[in-house]
């Protein structure tokens, strides 16, 4: 990891522990910890966000990935179909498009793992 990731890091973390409710800098740090390989820390993080801030919409989009690239595909799905329920009352409609993708090639992939 780069000094400057580090220095954004740190900074990004400060940030959260003046004000541990600001879901901005926790999705901020959860991505440059995903960035960096470092999963555990970036779900920690989402998942704190998708408890505490539910209607933080691209958590949901995020996190999912997340759960792909852990294996987890129908915890996954389950989430895009949450976060399209989000997108929809929140009228963001390109959260929607790229939620309902996401959505479609973790069941396609699903459907060809079980037959």
């Amino acid at each position: 990891m780069s000094s400057e990731e580090q220095s954004k890091i740190k900074q990004l973390a400060r940030q959260i522990k003046n004000n541990p409710g600001d879901s901005f800098s926790k999705f901020a740090l959860a991505l440059e910890f995903r960035k960096g390989g470092e999963f555990k820390k970036a779900r920690i993080l989402f998942e704190d966000i998708l408890s505490s801030d539910p209607e933080y919409v691209g958590v949901y989009y995020h996190l999912g990935k997340l759960y792909e690239a852990l294996d987890h595909l129908s915890e996954a799905a389950e989430l895009y179909q949450k976060g399209i329920q989000v997108a929809v009352r929140q009228k963001e409609q390109r959260t929607e498009k790229e939620l309902r993708e996401a959505l479609m090639q973790v069941e396609t992939e699903m459907e060809e793992r079980s037959s």
